[in-house]
């Protein structure tokens, strides 16, 4: 199922009376080895992010301030994952397509990458994606 392979992580607040804290640790609450951090901000809620999927790259993404909505599909299943919690993020594998939308105005989502960036490793078109899918897909 596409929601067991892409599970909403939660983080501990270490916060106290001096303000929140959040640690993100690669390998211990966050399943992959980060190796790009990048960060999402000036959206809003007309704006659509990402509409790729990634051959090698694994992420994280974390609404950090204000919120968004993620769409997440292998082409079969879809669900949708509202980030509206510093203390939340979503995990996606390889080979999941992923649309980030709805962007609050004061939204900053913070995308934790397994990979240094690779323009080959995109696939920016999803019937593109589609195929490929299909034909990974074990013969029946």
């Amino acid at each position: 199922m596409l929601k067991d392979r892409c599970p909403i992580l939660q983080f501990s607040d270490l916060g106290d009376e001096r303000g929140k804290l959040v640690v993100l640790e690669g390998k211990r609450n966050i399943p992959i080895p980060i190796k790009r951090v990048f960060y999402i901000y000036g959206s809003d809620d007309t704006v659509v992010r990402g509409q790729h999927a990634n051959r090698e790259s694994e992420f994280v993404l974390i609404n950090v301030a204000g919120e968004s909505k993620v769409r997440i599909t292998d082409g079969t299943e879809e669900f949708i994952v509202e980030l509206n919690k510093p203390m939340m993020g979503v995990y996606i594998p390889r080979m999941i397509w992923k649309d980030m939308y709805d962007f609050s105005a004061d939204s900053v989502l913070l995308v934790l990458a397994s990979t240094y960036y690779d323009a080959k490793e995109y696939i920016r078109d999803f019937e593109e994606y589609l195929k490929e899918m299909n034909e990974a897909a074990p013969n029946v």
